[in-house]
């Protein structure tokens, strides 16, 4: 009897760290792209930005979730509003982590937030459609806010 090829057993660790690469190159060029957008946002040096990029990474997969639960009753009352200022709160607490990386004034962190989330949305149907003609999945490559 012919077994086949065996699965390698690697293969989802692989997968996962591609995400996490892909995802982290994806987060250091919209932060590169917020800063070149706007004045009061300043990226440091590169390796600054590439710092800012994996803190972003992180609080926006361990610790925004946790929030927008937690946050779920207000996001039923304000029909989703409040979840905007959780993806805001992100970007302070990466301005406030990362040496280097600023945001300047409220108003710079409403729009920059807002231009986040139109570079992801990009970026997510890009390789979404990348996703879904190169490994069949039909889900979601979701990046940030």
């Amino acid at each position: 009897m012919s077994e086949g090829h065996p699965r390698a057993p690697h293969r989802p660790r692989i997968r996962f760290l591609t995400y996490l690469l892909v995802s982290w190159i994806a987060n250091a060029v919209v932060l590169g792209i917020v800063a070149w957008l706007f004045a009061d946002v300043h990226a440091g040096t590169t390796g600054q930005l590439v710092v800012a990029a994996a803190v972003f990474g992180v609080l926006n997969t361990i610790l925004k979730p946790i929030l927008r639960l937690l946050t779920l009753p207000f996001a039923v009352i304000t029909l989703g509003l409040v979840w905007f200022f959780v993806s805001m709160f992100m970007l302070w607490l990466t301005s406030l982590l990362v040496s280097g990386f600023d945001v300047d004034g409220f108003w710079t962190y409403v729009w920059a937030t807002v231009v986040i989330w139109l570079l992801n949305v990009a970026i997510d149907l890009l390789l979404g459609r990348g996703r879904v003609a190169a490994t069949g999945s039909s889900g979601p490559v979701a990046l940030t806010p």
